[in-house]
């Protein structure tokens, strides 16, 4: 029978393995670095956070480290056009971050000076910034005791105290624990030891319970059955949207490109041209749909699985003459050997390699 723990107890158990097993992340200002005097730079963190939603450690040390290249100060980014952001981030996702991103930089940049607030009050007042980035930069950046609590927390928590409720209903009471075991002295270390546990240690299957501190104190080690947990409600089936997309190359090698509208999904990035799909209803797949006339030929369907329905669209590929004037008002041509250049999600990544199989190789041979 497990005896009854007191959080700060927790706290130093985790504090003690993350001394020594932490990762070593590009944002991150490591314990050694701390005691070096090394304070965690707001802007870093804030970067990371915000990238890090949705997506991968692997996936987004490149990015992080190409804003960081590229924009050095939020002031940096503030000052940047949306185009180039929008660019940059291209293939993280979840587009509606980026958009955020900027407009949060203008706000520290144009109504703080060019400085983060450093409460989660303060925090939660910027375009963008929700409960979880708000605990996240305050504890890290700023050393508040906020409960941070991301998915990896939630394994952790579920599995440590044996929370039997389903997600995401039991999310206000594990936030609760996440908060009583949160110490005063050392919150950010806390919090990214709690990530760093769930990604490493507590992993969703197979977790590595032997090599875990908290191995003598998790219920539901004790239970036999970690991999239960969280437990979480029956999902429901992804709802399949239909449309296509119309890829256009003139004799010069160019494509032709538009950008989307800035509200909605993919809400300011580069496409080629679609029928109208959403997530909600189903665009044209025809060739009858294309923009303009042309001799189209049909080169297949991808598919691409969004957050809450799966897309599929029917490519179809013309080759036109170089003084063909049509095009949508709001398009242009671009060189094909200038595609990694653009603002283009993974979805229409996906739509003109279909198209065109070669595109993206002969854009990385001029970079």
């Amino acid at each position: 029978m497990l005896q009854k723990t007191a959080p700060s107890s927790y706290a130093q158990m985790l504090l003690v393995w993350y001394d020594r097993h932490h990762r070593e992340l590009p944002w991150r200002t490591s314990p050694a670095m701390a005691a070096k005097g090394k304070r965690a730079d707001p802007y870093h963190v804030w970067l990371s956070e915000v990238m890090l939603q949705q997506t991968t450690v692997q996936a987004v040390k490149p990015y992080f480290l190409k804003f960081l290249a590229t924009w050095p100060s939020v002031n940096d980014l503030a000052a940047a056009p949306v185009e180039d952001v929008m660019a940059a981030w291209a293939g993280l996702g979840y587009y509606a971050r980026a958009r955020n991103l900027k407009k949060c930089a203008e706000a520290v940049a144009n109504e703080h000076g060019g400085i983060f607030p450093d409460t989660e009050e303060g925090l939660k007042q910027l375009p963008g910034i929700g409960d979880y980035t708000s605990a996240a930069v305050a504890a890290i950046a700023f050393n508040r005791q906020a409960a941070v609590m991301d998915g990896n927390v939630e394994r952790v928590i579920s599995r440590l105290f044996s929370i039997d409720a389903p997600l995401p209903g039991s999310k206000p009471a594990m936030k609760a624990k996440v908060a009583e075991l949160t110490p005063a002295d050392r919150p950010g270390d806390f919090a990214q030891a709690m990530m760093d546990l769930g990604a490493t240690i507590c992993t969703p299957k197979r977790p590595a319970c032997a090599l875990c501190p908290f191995n003598g104190v998790c219920r539901a080690l004790a239970e036999d059955e970690p991999e239960r947990f969280p437990v979480k409600a029956a999902k429901k089936a992804k709802p399949v949207r239909l449309g296509a997309a119309f890829v256009v190359v003139n004799a010069a090698g160019n494509i032709l490109l538009r950008r989307r509208i800035e509200s909605g999904l993919l809400g300011g990035m580069t496409e080629v041209p679609t029928t109208a799909w959403t997530a909600r209803m189903d665009g044209g797949t025809e060739m009858s749909h294309a923009p303009f006339s042309a001799e189209w030929q049909a080169a297949g369907v991808i598919v691409h699985v969004f957050t809450h329905f799966e897309l599929r669209l029917t490519v179809y590929r013309a080759q036109v003459p170089d003084r063909l004037q049509t095009r949508p008002d709001d398009g242009w041509w671009e060189p094909v050997t200038n595609l990694d250049a653009q603002a283009l999600p993974t979805v229409m990544k996906k739509v003109i390699a279909q198209a065109i199989p070669s595109a993206f190789n002969e854009s990385r041979k001029f970079r």
